[in-house]
Order: C-alpha cells, then sequence, then structure tokens
C-alpha cells in the first residue's frame, strides 16, 4: 500500500499544477479497493488547513471534500470511524475540523477531556476550556 502527501492530494483537487495534478490524478485513478493509497489525519488536517487559508474553500466545501475521501474506495483513511465523527462536529459545530478530530482520537484514546484555551473547541464536549 503506498502513502499520499498533503501535496499529492492538493494537486490532485487543485489542479494548479498540470505536471503534478496528472502525475496525482494516474496514481490515484490506479489505486483500488483491494490496493488502496492510504491518507493519515495529519496528511488531512493539512490539506484542510490548505484549502481554507491558501485557496479560501468555504466550510461547506471542505466538509464536501472530506466526505468524498471517506468514500472513495480506493482510498483509505487513518481512523475513518474518528474522521467521520470529527466531520460530524465540523459541520454541526463553530469549530475547526483539526480541532474536531483532536477531541475525538483523544477521546477515543480514553482521555475525558482536552485541555485547551480555544474558546470555540471548548464548546464541544471533548474539550474543558482553561481559564
Amino acid at each position: 500500500m503506498r502513502a499520499l502527501d498533503t501535496n499529492v492530494l492538493l494537486r490532485y483537487f487543485i489542479a494548479d499544477d498540470p505536471r503534478q495534478a496528472l502525475a496525482a490524478k494516474r496514481l490515484i485513478e490506479t489505486c483500488t479497493a483491494d490496493s488502496p493509497a492510504f491518507i493519515n489525519t495529519i496528511v488531512l488536517c493539512e490539506v484542510i488547513w490548505i484549502l481554507k487559508i491558501k485557496y479560501d474553500y468555504d466550510k461547506s466545501l471542505l466538509a464536501g471534500t472530506l466526505e468524498k475521501i471517506l468514500e472513495a474506495e480506493q482510498l483509505q483513511v487513518e481512523n475513518a470511524a474518528a474522521v467521520q465523527v470529527a466531520l460530524g462536529l465540523y459541520r454541526n459545530h463553530k469549530v475547526d475540523f483539526t480541532d474536531a478530530l483532536i477531541g475525538v482520537i483523544n477521546r477515543q484514546s480514553g482521555c475525558s477531556k482536552t485541555a485547551t484555551f480555544d474558546k470555540q473547541a471548548a464548546k464541544l464536549a471533548e474539550f474543558q476550556l482553561l481559564s
């Protein structure tokens, strides 16, 4: 199984470099359900951050991108169950996807709460605001 780096997924979605976009497309489209490409959660967080900051994707488009990644049978997402829960939190609350994922993974790892100074993240049950 091959893993994909952030820049490969970005070239695939944005196609801002024609040569690299074609290489990314060829690689991803040769993957199958039996031989998927692996995407770790750090890569997902980087992709979402870059699409938001550099390409000005809105929340709806970012959530749709995450959904497409999760649904693609030729892609295997690390801890897909946590990513799915975090996606739901991201869609339904005013919180960054990365914060939602941090809280979900920490909860799944046995943590009762994640301490934070982030007032938005602290609105999720997974977090506790430090003052």
